[in-house]
C-alpha cells in the first residue's frame, strides 16, 4: 500500500494528487468528490490536499531532499560511521533502559523508532555535505584572491620573550590587576635593554618564562602562523624581517616580545586553491547562522524545484523564512547571553 508515503508527500505531486485505498482513485481535480466519509462527517480531497500541504510542508521538504540527495551522495564507510557514532552517544547519554530510550526518541528527535532516528541522521548527513558543496561551489574567485593576499603567508622564523602573569585563577581582582601590572612594567623594561642594543638572546635566557626555547635565547623555528594565538601571529606579520616589537603583546600566557628572524616565500595560489576554498567556507559557516538554510534553498533551485501551486509555494517560502528567523533569533540570543 502506498498510502504511508502518500500521506507524507501529497503535496509533491504537482499536477494530480492521488489517495489510493481500496483500488480507487480520487484526483484533486475531481477535489470535491468525497475522500472519506463517516457517519456524521464527509471529507473531499480538496479539503484534505489543502490541509496537508500548508501543516506538512517540512515532511515534504525531508522528502524532496532526501530523494535529491541520495542521487547526489551515495552512502559510504565514513557516512555509516558518523550515523552509528552519533546512535551511540544517544545511547550512552540515555541509558540502557529501553523505555525510556525510545520516549527520547520521540520527544526530542521526533523518530518512532531507531530505524526512524537512523534515516533522519543520514538526510542531516547529507544536507550537510549539500550545504557545504554548495558554498564552495558559490565561492568567487575573488574573495579567494582576497583571502590569499591578506591572510596566506610563508613560514616565518621567530623568537620571543615570555613574561607570565604570575597569578592564581582564585586571586582576587585587584591582585590580578596588580600581577599584570608587574608583568607588563618587566616587558617594558626588557624592549628597553633592547632599545639600548643587548642581544634578544641574551635576554631570553635571562628573562624568558617559557623555559622550553629560553636556552636557545628564544628561538621557535619555522611556524605558520595558524599555528600560533593569534595575537602572537597578527603581531609577527606586522614585523619585518629581524625587527621586534616595540610594545608587549598580550596573549593568555601573558606578555611577550618577539623577534621575527625569517620568513618563507608563501605557496603559489593554485597550489592551496583548495584549502583557501575550504577555509573559505568554513568561515562562512561559523559566521552565518542563516547559510545552511539558504545553502539548501539553492541547491534544490539548482536541481530545478518547480511549484505548480502557489498556495503550496508560500507555505515553503514561509517555511524557509521562519527557518531563517530563528536562526538569527537563536544567534541574537547567544551573543546577549
Amino acid at each position: 500500500m502506498k498510502n504511508k508515503k502518500l500521506l507524507y508527500a501529497i503535496g509533491l505531486l504537482l499536477v494530480t494528487i492521488l489517495v489510493t485505498g481500496c483500488g480507487k482513485e480520487i484526483a484533486v481535480k475531481n477535489g470535491s468528490k468525497v475522500a472519506v466519509s463517516t457517519k456524521e462527517q464527509k471529507y473531499t480531497a480538496t479539503e484534505y490536499y489543502n490541509k496537508i500541504k500548508k501543516d506538512n510542508i517540512s515532511k515534504l521538504v525531508d522528502m524532496i531532499d532526501k530523494d535529491l540527495l541520495e542521487k547526489k551522495y551515495k552512502t559510504d564507510d565514513k557516512e555509516t560511521e558518523a550515523i552509528d557514532k552519533q546512535i551511540e552517544q544517544i545511547k550512552s547519554y540515555y541509558g540502557s533502559d529501553e523505555n525510556t530510550y525510545n520516549s527520547m526518541l520521540k520527544q526530542y528527535f521526533g523518530a518512532d523508532s531507531e530505524k526512524e532516528l537512523r534515516e533522519n541522521l543520514k538526510l542531516e548527513y547529507k544536507r550537510k555535505l549539500a550545504v557545504e558543496d554548495y558554498i564552495k561551489k558559490n565561492i568567487k574567485d575573488s574573495e579567494i584572491k582576497k583571502y590569499y593576499d591578506e591572510k596566506i603567508f610563508g613560514e616565518v622564523k621567530a623568537s620571543h620573550i615570555l613574561i607570565s602573569i604570575n597569578v592564581k585563577d582564585d586571586a582576587k581582582e585587584e591582585d590580578k590587576k596588580a600581577a599584570e601590572e608587574k608583568a607588563l612594567k618587566k616587558a617594558k623594561k626588557i624592549i628597553k635593554e633592547l632599545d639600548s642594543g643587548k642581544k634578544f638572546a641574551d635576554l631570553a635566557k635571562k628573562y624568558s618564562d617559557d623555559k622550553t626555547n629560553a636556552v636557545n635565547g628564544g628561538d621557535l623555528g619555522y611556524f605558520n602562523l595558524d599555528e600560533m594565538v593569534t595575537e602572537f601571529s597578527d603581531a609577527v606579520k606586522t614585523l619585518k624581517k629581524n625587527e621586534y616589537t616595540k610594545e608587549p603583546v598580550k596573549t593568555e600566557y601573558g606578555y611577550h616580545i618577539i623577534l621575527k628572524t625569517g620568513e618563507k616565500s608563501k605557496a603559489k595560489l593554485k597550489t592551496i586553491k583548495k584549502d583557501i576554498i575550504e577555509k573559505i567556507k568554513d568561515q562562512k559557516m561559523s559566521e552565518d547562522n542563516t547559510i545552511y538554510y539558504t545553502a539548501l534553498k539553492g541547491f534544490r533551485e539548482d536541481n530545478k524545484i518547480k511549484w505548480n501551486d502557489d498556495s503550496l509555494k508560500k507555505a515553503y517560502d514561509d517555511y524557509i523564512s521562519d527557518l531563517i528567523t530563528s536562526a538569527i533569533e537563536a544567534a541574537n540570543s547567544q551573543q546577549n547571553s
